[in-house]
């Protein structure tokens, strides 16, 4: 029998290539779940802590034998896109904290969520990423556009105030609420469960706060990556690159989440730092013609994002260090969000 399929390139990379990085991320995500997670608990902060170092590991383990096989540039850049996306991902952290919090899914189930979230966001990432390397090979002018859009995205972070997000009038909550059966109480692990619709009086099938919680996720990480993406892209442009520094960043946030959602309050001040890289990676590509150079360097690069991201991290916690924590844990608050804002019959959604 031929092997010789495998080494056909796809997307500038050899199958046999893409084939291990799938096979070892199945790997991970099936020891996670099928011995560490088999059953539902709730993670503690230690655990957590643990569970974050050994993906951050692994990441920085296949970093090297990137480093090794394609070479220094190659493993620089993955170093580089698994820093920024691991720093970016800290806002997601607090959304993610908001909607287990707004959803009131119990702590127990938390890491369900988390699980069939990143699976959800290995098929998203890996398609937006396609589109983004199709659109950069075809027309490398796309990579401008990102830079710029980066650029503006950094500058508005800096000088625009978000609010906290009322997610009671988030589109897609009310579309979901609008139009399928959903229930207001949780029913253990499952996302969806029948039940008598009191409406009808027939059995129908509804959709359980669990659920909910899972789909905001997901688009969740869907606008975040509208950022990460080209941030990625513009560091590097090789897909194979692009993906893996993004999937490694990406599991060990799951894990980084409950020790993070407990001290997010300590990270205030990091957005201003995110913002600042934005600015750096989207000027980067200017930079590199007015100076001539066919492109930024590497190392630089990486040395400048970690100075600039280590400073938000040290600024953050100094100026917190004498703020007592507080006294509940973001995300794990309980409360009903899907009580209807007028009295009515609970299920006429």
């Amino acid at each position: 029998m031929s092997f010789s399929f495998l080494f056909v390139e796809w997307l500038g990379t050899p199958l046999w290539m893409w084939s291990s990085f799938f096979v070892l991320v199945i790997a991970i995500l099936s020891f996670d779940l099928g011995i560490l997670h088999r059953q539902d608990k709730e993670i503690g902060v230690g655990e957590s802590v643990m569970l974050s170092g050994l993906y951050v590991t692994l990441g920085l383990a296949f970093g090297g034998w990137v480093w090794w096989y394609l070479g220094s540039d190659a493993g620089l850049a993955y170093l580089t896109g698994f820093v920024v996306e691991k720093t970016l991902a800290l806002d997601n952290v607090f959304v993610i904290a908001l909607i287990f919090s707004f959803f009131a899914v119990p702590p127990i189930y938390q890491h369900r969520v988390l699980f069939w979230g990143v699976l959800g966001v290995l098929v998203l990432r890996a398609i937006m990423i396609g589109v983004g390397a199709m659109l950069v090979a075809e027309f490398a002018w796309v990579l401008y556009i990102f830079a710029a859009f980066l650029i503006i995205t950094g500058i508005k972070m800096l000088i625009v105030k978000e609010a906290e997000p009322d997610l009671s009038k988030n589109v897609l909550f009310r579309f979901m609420r609008n139009r399928f059966n959903i229930t207001d109480e949780h029913h253990g692990e499952r996302f969806f469960v029948k039940k008598t619709n009191p409406g009808t009086g027939q059995a129908s099938w509804f959709i359980t706060p669990l659920f909910m919680a899972l789909v905001m996720v997901e688009v969740a990480d869907v606008i975040f990556a509208l950022d990460s993406v080209p941030a990625i892209f513009a560091i590097t442009t090789d897909p194979f690159i692009v993906y893996t520094s993004n999937v490694f960043a990406i599991l060990g946030l799951r894990a980084l989440y409950f020790a993070l959602a407990a001290m997010i309050h300590r990270f205030r001040y990091l957005k201003p730092a995110l913002a600042i890289v934005l600015i750096f990676i989207g000027s980067k590509i200017f930079v590199a013609d007015l100076l001539g150079l066919e492109k930024f360097p590497a190392a630089f690069s990486l040395v400048i994002t970690f100075a600039i991201i280590g400073a938000g991290v040290v600024w953050s916690l100094v100026k917190t260090r004498d703020q007592q924590r507080q006294s509940a844990r973001p995300g794990l608050q309980r409360r009903t969000p899907l009580a209807k804002e007028q009295q009515g019959n609970r299920y006429d959604f």
